[in-house]
């Protein structure tokens, strides 16, 4: 801790140091980083909109109360599924608003920055996106709510300092996200480390996420690595859905079914109570 708290410098926006109280970013009227803890659900991508629709309506019956879907997907391969690009956005925004949710995207280029502003109600930056500085800059620079995602193999140190970026140009709205790392560990897509979710809450006052479906690949994993984010403090989870996991056009073997999903909220909410919280 001592070594860490070296290398940043005293005066970075992103430390707790700096700021005299934690911070809530509100979005549509959902606190993100207060007493409750939120739950942003909803699939990889968005493939149609009857089937945005249904997760969308499932999700919000169990206790989601943001929904999340892509519509500019990075994938390894040029040839797999690329998403629906304004297409999906506009399916996007208009099933958030029929189910009073607000909506969350990825955001993987700085020229489509105005065009997501008009859909979307929070940016996120991927992780492979986590160091390009110069959408970072562009970000901090528009009053929009961002999760920032932790790169592939990023630091502590790195990570925060990439949230610096946007909270030096302006935007205090940064919701950072767990989303695991990539190790020598083949069993899982990513490692989860939840042991960083409890550092960066002690040295930095923003929100904090975990995303346990891109952190562990494994459908079986996601609910335990949820119920273990919630324990260790998270300030919301963000989880995928799909109707029928195994026709997913993206990220299938991650998802979780509408019923699992059901089940998984109503496990949160005992833990939830035992740390001093309640799920949103």
């Amino acid at each position: 801790m001592k070594g860490l708290k070296k290398k940043l410098a005293d005066n970075m926006l992103v430390l707790r140091n700096s700021h005299q109280s934690t911070t809530v970013i509100n979005v549509k009227g959902c606190p993100i980083g207060g007493e409750s803890v939120v739950v942003v659900a909803g699939p990889c991508a968005i493939e149609n909109e009857d089937l945005l629709k249904e997760t969308a309506f499932k999700v919000r019956g169990s206790g989601a109360v943001m929904l999340r879907g892509g519509a500019y997907k990075p994938r390894t391969s040029p040839y797999s599924f690329q998403g629906l690009g304004e297409e999906g956005l506009k399916i996007l925004a208009r099933i958030g608003e029929e189910m009073n949710m607000p909506v969350v995207t990825e955001v993987m280029d700085s020229e489509d920055l105005d065009l997501l502003c008009e859909y979307t109600d929070i940016l996120q930056v991927g992780a492979r996106n986590m160091q390009n500085f110069s959408l970072l800059k562009k970000i901090g620079r528009i009053d929009m709510p961002v999760i920032l995602k932790r790169g592939l193999a990023a630091t502590i140190e790195e990570w925060l300092s990439a949230a610096e970026y946007i909270l030096a140009g302006g935007n205090s709205q940064v919701i950072l996200c767990e989303r695991g790392v990539r190790t020598a560990e083949t069993w899982t897509r990513n490692t989860l480390d939840l042991s960083a979710v409890a550092l960066v809450k002690e040295l930095s006052h923003l929100p904090v996420i975990v995303d346990p479906s891109h952190g562990t690949g494994v459908r079986s994993l996601v609910a335990p690595m949820a119920r273990a984010a919630v324990a260790a403090g998270a300030d919301g989870i963000m989880v995928e859905v799909h109707p029928v996991p195994e026709r997913a056009l993206s990220d299938g073997d991650q998802s979780l079914t509408p019923k699992g999903f059901s089940k998984l909220m109503k496990e949160l909410e005992p833990i939830a109570r035992a740390v001093g919280r309640r799920i949103y």
